[in-house]
């Protein structure tokens, strides 16, 4: 059969439909990118918060859509929503031919099979299973690819679904881990960014801290020259898990951080492990060791109970802290989720006007931590050149794909997707450089 794959969500997910896409490849099957020439629609579903609940069932539709022109289509869910919602996109979206969890993606494709051949399948197996990981479809430009070192989270905070959803923490051996990351490297990546929902807890639930281990082990990954980390929680960055990052000089100074709010009260009130202080040590800690570092994180406004006093320090704390990259969410409340059952709930505008104002606040730290490069040359990566504008889009080891931003490169000498380049910072603003190759500056 022709399948189609859409996959939403964070990279996570993105994973688990690369491996899923690889089993049915193996299988015989063979995918398209027209929908309308699918005999399968595979839809790889996001159930985190309600935008991305929304934007699931607008696809899933979209996908049953193209029934009235093919009454054969098939059309499958996978992925969060379907581990969240079973009962309820069988009932409420009948086209749907199948709906399967999370647990039952390993046995995606007989599943897929019983589908065709006009089966109605509701699946789910246990959250309990390892991850799926090994060899996959890597669906990222080759030159980058995630490493998913975890499934789960055992963190339990309040506003969160992810462990109702995914279950509890899940960690792959680090012999998996560092086989998955060659066979990676030997198909041309060259930067690996390792994921999961809190990556310095890895290996808690094997009785080690293991993300040291880790590192040191890929470190010595031939043909991977960066390694990127995301998702790392304040209270667990350790002296040493700091000191890992040092001494492994394809660790990228760079961290995504989350830490959700600044005022010890909210925190505590969001079942969060740390406090002001932990974060504030966090921060000073990993800029001493690595004064180029560049700190990503995400804050909540509008959380239960946030007072206007907790919000305005939180204002104070985004402009006294200065983070290098910011996103901040409106609070979403989350059914099933102990967060949703509090009292001095905050209404949609309030939360909305919060959230907005925090990131007025950030854009101008951005601009001004931007502006820092201009002068100053860049080792960057190229991913591909922009049609319209002719620049070649590059990171530095500051920017994480499709998160921050992008040096944009002037070159009238091509420059190739997956390889190195030094350049010239010329120009800045809040989110993006422009630069020219710095050997071809002139005198």
């Amino acid at each position: 059969m022709r399948f189609a794959l859409i996959s939403l969500g964070c990279p996570k997910n993105q994973v688990d439909a690369d491996v899923m896409c690889r089993r049915l490849l193996e299988a015989g099957h063979t995918t398209t990118g027209d929908l309308s020439e699918a005999d399968l629609i595979l839809v790889n579903t996001c159930g985190f918060i309600e935008s991305a609940k929304t934007e699931a069932i607008e696809n899933i539709l979209m996908a049953c859509s193209y029934k009235e022109q093919n009454p054969q289509l098939k059309v499958v869910v996978t992925g969060c929503l379907a581990e969240r919602y079973r009962e309820e996109i069988h009932k409420e979206i009948p086209e749907a031919d199948g709906v399967v969890g999370l647990g039952s993606n390993e046995a995606i494709v007989s599943i897929l099979e019983r589908i065709v051949h006009g089966e109605q399948v509701q699946s789910y197996g246990a959250k309990t299973d390892l991850p799926l990981g090994g060899q996959r479809v890597i669906s990222t430009p080759s030159h980058y690819a995630y490493l998913k070192i975890a499934e789960g989270c055992d963190n339990r905070c309040y506003y969160c679904a992810i462990p109702s959803i995914r279950g509890p923490l899940r960690s792959r051996k680090v012999e998996d881990c560092v086989s998955e990351a060659k066979w990676l490297a030997a198909q041309g990546v060259k930067e690996l960014i390792l994921v999961a929902q809190d990556v310095t807890a890895y290996g808690h639930d094997l009785g080690e801290n293991a993300i040291c281990r880790l590192l040191d082990e890929l470190q010595q990954v031939e043909g991977l020259e960066w390694i990127r980390l995301l998702y790392a929680y304040p209270e667990r960055i350790t002296d040493e898990f700091i000191q890992a990052m040092v001494r492994n000089s394809k660790v990228l100074h760079y961290l995504d951080m989350p830490i959700q709010h600044s005022e010890t009260r909210v925190l505590k009130s969001m079942n969060r492990k740390g406090d002001n202080a932990v974060i504030c040590s966090a921060v000073e800690r990993l800029r001493k060791a690595m004064p180029d570092i560049i700190l990503r994180t995400t804050l909540i406004a509008g959380y239960p109970g946030e007072t206007e006093e907790e919000f305005a320090a939180m204002q104070q704390f985004v402009r006294e802290m200065k983070f290098d990259r910011l996103g901040c969410f409106a609070y979403s409340q989350e059914e099933g989720t102990v967060a949703a059952t509090m009292e001095n709930q905050i209404d949609e505008q309030t939360k909305e006007q919060r959230a907005d104002s925090i990131m007025r606040i950030q854009t101008g730290i951005m601009a001004e931590k931007q502006a820092q490069f201009v002068g100053k040359v860049l080792h960057v990566l190229c991913d591909g050149q922009e049609q319209e504008s002719g620049l070649y889009l590059c990171r530095s080891t500051g920017d994480a794909p499709d998160i921050d931003g992008a040096v944009c490169v002037k070159s009238d000498i091509p420059l190739y997707p997956g390889e190195f380049y030094d350049v010239f910072v010329e120009e800045s603003d809040e989110y993006d450089l422009y630069a020219v190759l710095a050997n071809t500056m002139k005198e």
